[in-house]
């Protein structure tokens, strides 16, 4: 079969494409925009089915350069930074110790369940991480970190396995927080106590017109950005020279929030923090790196174990939306707030912190802003989640095979 590389120029086109597409079947399709689907997520399902239709067919295998796409996460979590005031960040200090313990018990359900299913499928044990934490919470980055040490425990399918479950995973966290969000939030009639404001990412669809974007305002905002992804790399940089492992967003985040905080105070610079430009460039950002992440999704490898990957998922999206709800949703005030935290929650749990993200802009697009929720669950998956994840999947490890 004939393979296309798509290069990195090529890959943002078309996530670009992907976007608009999407937008534009949302638009016009009422049950998504109800819902609250992510115009990403619905262009992205539609060309990743695309091609894996292509695929299936014997026409050709088409994959992605995704250099620029991992650089735009880079801008995305960089304007949340620069959009967090220290109040919001005092505020967070509750809901993000209760999502750090919610998550805690969960890693350990979410391993129990795959390695119920392993059993179930005459699969080793030790390939429970596999179908549990590493791949759904782990994420991509996750199980290829750890397809070394699981090759070395004779579990030589488990990286083939562990792409398709986060694979799986991520889609069905693209469209499960949406719906969770929308029901919690009209059933109980919650609604914003925060200002009618610029949202943190994208332009309100309920909120008064912001002010305009200028082209001075634009290119202020992009300058400010660029600098603190710059001071973000170096700042990574020095907490590896002391041994440490960070991801690269982290400081790119906590030089934005810092940065966001001070501006303020300096003479004769006028600050980006809560404006038009900065929310479109956050949405933007956001929105073409969701895109191309999951119209470069490979479904075809899913093939193979497709009966045991679906069955064991639909427990464990039961389990993700049970917490969500039940505990999650209840232990974070049940307020507006704890709606949209469990929103990007659910979505998180399955997926990634991107996922989670577009879900609650998705949201709050809709039902008004909540700064609070974006600064929570990005640090409960920078600051606890990969730490986590490592010492429950090697504990898991060390119990189920040799």
């Amino acid at each position: 079969m004939p393979q296309i590389l798509l290069p990195d120029f090529m890959s943002i086109t078309f996530g670009l494409v992907t976007y608009l597409v999407g937008e534009a079947i949302n638009n016009r399709v009422g049950l998504l925009r109800r819902f609250n689907i992510p115009d990403p997520v619905t262009g992205g399902l539609l060309f990743a089915l695309g091609f894996w239709a292509l695929h299936e067919l014997g026409v050709v295998e088409v994959s992605f350069d995704t250099h620029t796409r991992d650089l735009l996460l880079l801008i995305f979590f960089t304007g949340i930074g620069l959009n967090a005031r220290i109040a919001d960040l005092m505020r967070g200090g509750k809901p993000l110790g209760i999502l750090i313990v919610i998550t805690s018990g969960l890693l350990l359900l979410q391993n129990v369940i795959g390695g119920l299913g392993a059993w179930i499928a005459g699969l080793p044990m030790g390939m429970g991480v596999v179908l549990g934490s590493t791949s759904l919470l782990g994420g991509h980055g996750t199980i290829i970190a750890w397809s070394p040490e699981l090759t070395e425990r004779g579990l030589t399918i488990a990286p083939e396995i562990g792409i398709a479950m986060a694979t799986l995973g991520l889609v069905v966290a693209s469209v499960i927080g949406g719906p969770l969000g929308r029901m919690l939030i009209e059933s109980r009639g919650l609604t914003s106590s925060e200002p009618a404001e610029v949202n943190s990412v994208g332009l309100s669809d309920t909120a008064p017109a912001p002010e305009p974007i200028t082209r001075n305002g634009l290119m202020r905002t992009l300058l400010v950005i660029f600098i603190c992804v710059i001071l973000g790399y170096a700042v990574q940089r020095a907490v590896l020279s002391v041994g440490l492992t960070l991801p690269l967003f982290v400081p790119c985040l906590l030089v934005g929030m810092v940065v966001g905080n001070v501006m303020p105070f300096i003479p004769f610079v006028k600050p980006v923090s809560h404006t038009a430009a900065l929310s479109l460039v956050s949405e933007f950002a956001l929105g073409v790196f969701l895109a191309v992440s999951l119209m470069a999704l490979q479904l075809w490898a899913l093939a193979g174990m497709a009966g045991t990957l679906v069955a064991v998922l639909a427990v464990q999206t039961a389990l993700a939306l049970a917490v969500a709800y039940f505990v999650a949703f209840r232990f974070l005030g049940r307020d507006y707030q704890a709606a949209v935290m469990t929103a990007g929650y659910a979505s998180f749990v399955l997926g990634a912190t991107p996922t989670a993200i577009a879900t609650m802009t998705a949201v709050t697009k809709r039902y008004g802003p909540c700064q609070t929720a974006f600064i929570v669950l990005p640090l409960v998956s920078a600051l606890f989640v990969d730490i986590a994840n490592a010492l429950v999947t090697q504990g898991f490890l060390n119990l189920w095979t040799p």
